[in-house]
This record gives structure tokens, sequence and C-alpha cells, in this order.
């Protein structure tokens, strides 16, 4: 009998780490690197297209770059998964590398002045697609642990189908999604405290949930994917 039908990647440990994770970013780079939403790339690309209407093209051009960054972000995330997946006597899970590289970078925006805001955005989005891509499972439900708008919706139409339909799988669905939301608004408040306290460096806050992450990976059950 299998005892878990879930990897450590997909756990409530993990699930809550990396979305206390996402909230300290969005809230550390709207408080400390000017005003900007890096996780999600929605209101980038709504900007982009207000200042190209407006034939504002030297202003359009600033939002190119982090909706790049986050493409980017979600090619080499798949480089690595290829790369290191099929690669049975690696150290780290592919995973893990992709925490340690988010670690790695985020340590590096601490140090960034503010003269140099847009390049902490456009890093914070790399980084930020790089964990959404990875990280797509919380108890084989599909959830992002970087932005909330979908798991909003999918845990407000499974609520609804239990109340519908009385099915228990809908509402711990429900549950999970909002859950996850839940987790996020705790990493936001937590990131508004510590951007209070610690301004740029208030960052290295995500790269300790993040080290943490990277340990529990070690303890990770199920199937190799």
């Amino acid at each position: 009998m299998n005892k878990t039908a879930w990897q450590k990647s997909e756990s409530m440990e993990m699930g809550i780490l990396l979305a206390l994770t996402g909230g300290i970013l969005d809230a550390y780079t709207y408080l400390t690197r000017g005003g900007v939403f890096a996780n999600a790339q929605t209101g980038n690309i709504v900007l982009l297209g207000v200042y190209l209407a407006q034939g504002e093209y030297s202003r359009a051009a600033r939002y190119v770059i982090p909706i790049a960054a986050f493409a980017v972000g979600v090619i080499i995330a798949e480089l690595i998964k290829q790369r290191f997946k099929t690669q049975g006597n690696t150290a780290f899970h592919w995973r893990q590398i992709v925490i340690l590289i988010e670690v790695i970078l985020l340590a590096g925006v601490a140090f960034l002045p503010q003269s140099m805001n847009m390049l902490a955005n456009v890093m914070v989005s790399f980084i930020c697609s790089l964990q959404v891509q990875t990280f797509r499972k919380i108890h084989q439900i599909t959830c992002a642990t970087t932005m909330c708008t979908g798991n909003l919706r999918s845990g407000t139409e499974a609520i609804y189908r239990y109340f519908r339909t009385g099915d228990v799988q809908m509402r711990q669905k429900g549950l999970g999604y909002l859950g996850v939301d839940l987790v996020f608004l705790i990493g936001a408040a937590a990131g508004t405290v510590g951007a209070f306290w610690w301004r740029e460096k208030a960052v290295f806050m995500s790269c300790l949930l993040l080290i943490l992450a990277f340990l529990v990976m070690f303890f990770q059950e199920g199937e190799n994917n």
C-alpha cells in the first residue's frame, strides 16, 4: 500500500513555506522597490498596453523587461527539470536546485540600492516564475504560491460545489485553495513588518524560508517527478 499520494514537494509544509515566501516578496517589492507587485505580470501587461496606446514607448519598454524575465524563468525551470530529472545519482532533487537559485538571487537583491529597483523587480519576477513553474501542486491540488487570483477562483468554486452537492472532497479542495491564499496573506503581513524594520534587507526573510524548503525536500517521498 502506498503510504503517500504526493511528494514532499507537494506537502503541506512546502506549501506553507512557499506561500509565505510569495506573500513576503509581493509586500517587499511594493513597499521597498517602488510600489510594484513583481510576483505576477497582469499589471505589467496592462501598463505596457496603456503606454503603447499613449505613444509613450520608452515607458512601455520598462514593462517589457519584467514580463520577459518571467517568461525566461519558466523556460529555465523547464531546462533544469529536463537536465536533472533523469539523473538519479545527483545529490539534489531538481526542485532543490531551483530553490538554491532562488536563494542566491534573492540574497543579491538584498544588496541592490534604491537606484537599481528596476533590476530588483526584474529579478523577483524571474524568481517567482521559477517557483510558480516548479511547484504547482499542494496535496494534489493545482495552485500557485506566488499569486492569489487563481486560487481564490478555484477555492470559491469548490466551496460552492460542496454546498450544492455535499461532496466532502470539494470542501477539502476549497479549503486547500483558500488556505494557500490565507498563508500568502500572512506572508504579506510579515513582509510588511520586515520592510519597516529592515528595508531592502527584508528579502532575507524569504531566503530563510526557502532554505527551510530546501531542507524539507531531503525527506521527500513518492515518485521522482
